[in-house]
């Protein structure tokens, strides 16, 4: 990320004040000391389908957050705010199903692959402590994405400021790292799955990742971005049965389709909301038209609301991306 934000934005970038280091900073604990550490010992502690499928929870958690902080309105007199409610309490029932109930093992056969064969996995398996953790990392990557929203208004340089954010993170987990693990055996990498699996997280979920992503939400949306990441749940379960031998369960296929549900039901609403805005709101050129029209008597107070309609959408805008473009840490 430190080459692509030095090539691309060289030149563009605002200037980096202590408010935005320490937003930073806290996005690098939420994303990666917290909220990374939470994600992978969910998987010690589950199956990757499963902590994929919880994931799925961040919209419906993230919008939570956001009223809380009253940086979202419910809005339950609009049909989008009626299904944001109802598609976050839609993903809480398939989280409580997925983590509840486990029914009968659906039997597909076997491959005989298992790629933690070659390392030191116990397989313990505490499916309740790795919801907890699960639901604890979707939380963290919630606030991260409401700090991250803030300090784009502030730092509007995206490339940047996921640079600052990696290497934030890549210190505080150092830190966590040498603190927990005294065992120097386990800091070797050789030719195997460990290096793989490093080399890949950091070459391609972290760089490749973020930039293909961030061309598609200046593209298409965030919106678009979001609809297929349930997706990734599919892949990951054909993969886990493919080479880690995991087993699936009905509890699990149920639990899972009910979050994809309700995850669509919040995209659909936020969408909505982000059209009735944008036909509501006119476009910043627009407004400079108009503006200058104006004769010098009433350009003073046009102008001051055009700028209070024009914030009002930035910020309806940076909600918006929170809620869309949530899957870019994972």
């Amino acid at each position: 990320m430190v080459p692509l934000a030095f090539f691309i934005e060289r030149g563009k970038r605002s200037k980096l004040t202590k408010m935005v280091i320490f937003q930073g900073f806290l996005c690098g604990l939420l994303g990666g000391s917290l909220g990374q550490n939470m994600y992978l010992q969910s998987l010690v502690y589950t199956s990757a389908t499963f902590v994929s499928a919880m994931f799925n929870l961040i919209p419906a958690i993230t919008f939570v957050v956001a009223i809380i902080l009253r940086l979202e309105k419910l809005g339950l007199k609009t049909p989008a705010g009626k299904a944001k409610v109802l598609g976050t309490l839609v993903c809480i029932s398939g989280a409580m199903l997925l983590t509840l109930y486990k029914g009968p093992e659906i039997n597909m056969g076997k491959t005989n692959i298992n790629l933690l064969h070659s390392t030191h996995h116990k397989g313990e398996s505490k499916p309740l402590v790795g919801a907890l953790l699960a639901l604890a990392g979707c939380t963290c990557y919630a606030l991260l994405l409401i700090v991250q929203a803030k300090a784009a208004q502030r730092y509007p340089c995206p490339y940047s400021f996921t640079a600052l954010l990696n290497v934030m993170a890549a210190v505080q987990c150092f830190v966590v790292a040498v603190v927990v693990e005294r065992d120097w055996k386990e800091w070797k990498l050789g030719w195997n799955v460990r290096l793989l699996a490093s080399a890949y997280t950091g070459i391609f979920c972290s760089g490749v990742l973020f930039t293909i992503i961030a061309w598609v939400v200046r593209m298409k949306g965030p919106v678009y971005v979001s609809v297929f990441n349930p997706l990734m749940l599919v892949m990951v379960a054909i993969s886990g049965y493919l080479f880690l031998e995991e087993k699936l369960y009905l509890g699990s296929v149920l639990g899972s389709i009910v979050i994809i549900c309700g995850l669509y039901v919040v995209l659909w609403g936020k969408d909505k909301e982000i059209k009735k805005l944008s036909q509501l709101v006119p476009d910043k050129e627009e407004i400079d038209i108009k503006s200058s029209s104006l004769k010098d008597s009433s350009r003073g107070g046009s102008s001051k609301r055009e700028e209070k309609e024009d914030e009002n959408k930035r910020d309806s805008q940076a909600g918006s991306e929170i809620l869309g473009g949530v899957y870019i840490y994972h």
